[in-house]
């Protein structure tokens, strides 16, 4: 059974170009399923899964007070892989097509003001050497992309075309995503390069594009403690990578970034995950106010007033 579990994974990895977090925890929730089933109804196949044991695998999550949005997302990894086992001729029918979905609360994303990110970028900038220029460029380029910290850390120096103005985010040669740099994270990237990374890097052949004190590969973890260490000087409480991620959407929609474009710089799969921002900047509008709850400014002005530009152009 596990064989048809890696299989799905490839395939579901190569169509809608998840990240690799993102296929780690699909193997994590379907290899619980497995076990499941192997334990409790000594199930050696997967021909023999019906929506009893679906169900049954429900309670058991809820008896174990899983909360109700990891059980909704265990369950919509159980049910793309039901799916794919009907398409693979491995089920006649597919278990799982009338399984309701835990009802879960609204997701609403938490963004930051454009000043609070330029404070953040501002308290890297305070510091010369070859870590601050490093600090100052990743800070820089997460808020000019909005990409996911995995990626971020994931990147290589030969996915950074300075002269074209654009990074490679998903080096997925079948799914390719060129994301835009704006002119600011242009400039600090090539800095760090020319003079940040040649004094951290300690083996010529490193691909890495940012570097830790050893010379190797930035961890996420690392890039959450320095993240944490900047906020704090900056007097930027509960910031947390995706709330830089949260931000250039926010900010990108409400200057005028279209929504489809805004999709493929996310690397979102569905467009309704997309449309959750430009639902916010709606909310924000027709608030007393004029702004958001999440703390996110109602428009971008601001941000150009600050001399921050997050917006990428082509």
């Amino acid at each position: 059974m596990r064989e048809h579990i890696d299989t799905f994974l490839v395939s579901v990895g190569k169509e809608r170009g998840l990240s690799a977090n993102t296929v780690a925890a699909y193997r994590n929730d379907l290899e619980q399923f497995a076990t499941f089933l192997g334990s409790a109804y000594g199930l050696g196949s997967w021909a023999d899964l019906s929506p009893a044991e679906l169900g049954d695998f429900i309670a058991y999550l809820r008896q174990r007070q899983y909360a109700e949005t990891t059980v909704a997302r265990k369950l919509a990894a159980v049910k793309s892989f039901c799916q794919f086992l009907k398409e693979q001729g491995i089920l006649a029918i597919n278990p799982a097509d009338r399984l309701p979905s835990p009802k879960v609360g609204r997701f609403t994303p938490r963004a930051i003001t454009p000043e609070e990110v330029t404070a953040l970028i501002t308290a890297a900038s305070s510091d010369p050497s070859p870590e601050g220029l490093r600090d100052r460029a990743m800070l820089v380029t997460l808020y000019a992309t909005g990409m996911r910290v995995s990626e971020l850390t994931a990147l290589d120096v030969k996915d950074v075309d300075l002269e074209r103005g654009l990074v490679r985010v998903n080096r997925n040669p079948e799914r390719p995503r060129w994301v835009p740099l704006n002119p600011e994270a242009i400039a600090t990237l090539q800095e760090y390069l020319q003079t940040g990374r040649p004094l951290l890097v300690q083996r010529p052949d490193e691909p890495a594009l940012f570097l830790n004190h050893r010379g190797s590969r930035l961890t996420r973890q690392g890039f959450w403690l320095i993240l944490k260490q900047y906020a704090d000087q900056a007097g930027v409480p509960e910031v947390t990578p995706h709330t830089l991620r949260h931000s250039f959407a926010l900010h990108a929609l409400s200057q005028g970034c279209e929504l489809r474009e805004l999709q493929r710089i996310l690397g979102h799969v569905s467009p309704a995950t997309t449309l959750v921002y430009q639902q916010l900047l709606q909310q924000a509008a027709t608030s007393p106010d004029g702004h958001l709850s999440t703390g996110s400014a109602s428009t971008y002005t601001e941000a150009v007033s600050q001399g921050v530009t997050v917006v990428p152009h082509e």
